[in-house]
């Protein structure tokens, strides 16, 4: 089965920097899209960045573009969401996700928190 493993969460300061991974596995991965979402506190989970099976189309959020690059390695079975000058407001529980056949699958999710 699907299965998506977030981690690289954890506590920064505002201009800190974190890379978070998520390690897939249950099916093709250099076959589909990868997609980092977020969740802030009593907020709805947004769309970070989206990288397609090449890496060759790349699509960030506006509010983080210039600050996170997402990756992948498909030898590895493995998206990558690199994370620099992180602010407070990008606080968030960070989640992994892939659509296989129509089907969305998540992992657990990992914690960020970026605070002084």
């Amino acid at each position: 089965q699907v299965q998506l493993v977030e981690s690289g969460g954890g506590f920064v300061q505002p201009g800190g920097s974190l890379r978070l991974s998520c390690a897939a596995s249950g099916f093709s991965f250099g076959s589909y899209a990868m997609r980092w979402y977020r969740q802030a506190p009593g907020k709805e989970r947004e769309s970070v960045a989206t990288i397609n099976f090449s890496s060759d189309i790349i699509i960030y959020e506006d509010s983080v573009k210039g600050r996170f690059t997402i990756s992948r390695d498909n030898a590895k079975n493995t998206s990558y969401l690199q994370m620099n000058n992180l602010q407070i407001e990008d606080t968030a529980v960070y989640y992994c996700n892939v659509r296989v056949h129509a089907v969305d699958y998540w992992g657990k999710g990992t914690l960020v928190t970026v605070s002084s």
